[in-house]
């Protein structure tokens, strides 16, 4: 495969902040065809990103019967990532569906099925997997450096950073709200720093206390309270078959001053690591205790920053070459599936006031 030919089904913020700069650096990829529910946001994209030729399509379908496009790009509403990825795959596309997997575990499953039935390629925007210090993380990890992880927590913690555009406070199209949106980056990260995707029980909470408030501070003005119907934060516990517990914290509204976003802490038999001021590694040598923090800043002379790639880029082009090359992608199916399954029940969990067991 010397191009590969993709496609844009939903061509919002997250299509044209992330996806589609990022697909446009990568030379064997042309970016040939476009859908959105409102034509003139696919116009729009199609006119700045769009190959010579690209095509802006009046609904999906017609995208998907497009025998000449190789890769699906799902930028899409929580409530329809299902639906339309499935579709893509028995269409004989290669997908990438942006985070979360889907609005439901059970339509979760229903992807990881899809994608073993029709052999094609799927794949879950869980891009902080990809920024430096997580990448460095890992090798730590797999170098076995922290020991056996059996605590861990997951931060997504805003002080106020209440998305006030799109859909993001309905839960019909969402599924719910800071949990769903920013503390399944969080998770995703902790459980793919741990390699371990058997959870046991999950006990979970969640709240609607600063959502009610009328003009409220807030990054992107106040929101609407009539309009706020997801939790503005939750909190859970997850104890995994091994034994291991990992905490859980996410919110776009909450009186504190302790905010951090897509980000872990790790404490193993070994050592420990956070990503508190940085990326720290915590441990004990020669009967001393010692921490180690990293620098990522890549300076190795005055005036020169040194040559970066963003973790947008390098995981759309870890992506492509995925699939041009035959290989697995980083972010499976089955992994991201575990995810949504946690997410869910700690919704249930907060519903029923119960703890939620696996099996």
């Amino acid at each position: 495969m010397n191009k590969v030919k993709v496609a844009i089904i939903g061509c919002g913020g997250i299509a044209t902040g992330k996806h589609l700069p990022s697909l446009a650096k990568i030379e064997q990829v042309e970016i040939v065809g476009f859908f959105d529910i409102v034509l003139e946001r696919a116009q729009q994209a199609s006119e700045k990103f769009g190959a010579p030729g690209a095509k802006v399509f009046e609904n999906y379908y017609e995208l998907l019967a497009d025998a000449s496009i190789d890769v699906v790009h799902v930028c899409t509403p929580n409530d329809s990532h299902a639906e339309i990825s499935i579709a893509a795959m028995e269409a004989g596309k290669h997908v990438m569906c942006e985070k979360p997997m889907a609005k439901t575990a059970a339509d979760a499953r229903r992807m990881v099925e899809a994608a073993k039935r029709t052999g094609k390629k799927l794949t879950i925007g869980y891009n902080n997997r990809f920024r430096a210090d997580s990448q460095y993380l890992k090798k730590v990890v797999e170098d076995g450096d922290l020991g056996d992880i059996y605590f861990a927590k997951a931060h997504a913690i805003r002080r106020r950073g209440v998305p006030t555009w799109g859909v993001f406070l309905d839960e019909d199209k969402q599924g719910g709200g800071p949990l769903i949106d920013i503390g399944t980056h969080a998770l995703d990260l902790t459980l793919w720093m741990m390699n371990n995707y058997e959870p046991k029980v999950v006990l979970g909470t969640a709240y609607h206390k600063l959502s009610r408030k009328e003009n409220a501070a807030n990054s992107w003005g106040p929101w609407d309270p009539e309009k706020f119907k997801v939790e503005d934060s939750a909190f859970a516990m997850i104890v995994m078959k091994n034994g291991a517990t990992v905490m859980v914290e996410a919110s776009w509204a909450l009186n504190t001053l302790d905010t951090k976003e897509a980000k872990c802490t790790l404490c193993g038999t070994e050592g420990g690591a956070d990503m508190q001021d940085g990326l720290r590694i915590n441990g004990e040598n020669h009967s001393r205790l010692y921490v180690n923090q990293l620098q990522f800043d890549a300076k190795g002379a005055d005036f020169y920053e040194g040559k970066k790639e963003s973790m947008s880029d390098k995981e759309i082009r870890t992506w492509i070459d995925a699939v041009m090359n035959d290989k697995q992608p980083i972010v499976t199916p089955e992994q991201s599936c575990v995810v949504s399954e946690i997410l869910e029940a700690i919704y249930e969990s907060n519903r029923t006031g119960k703890a939620v067991y696996f099996d």
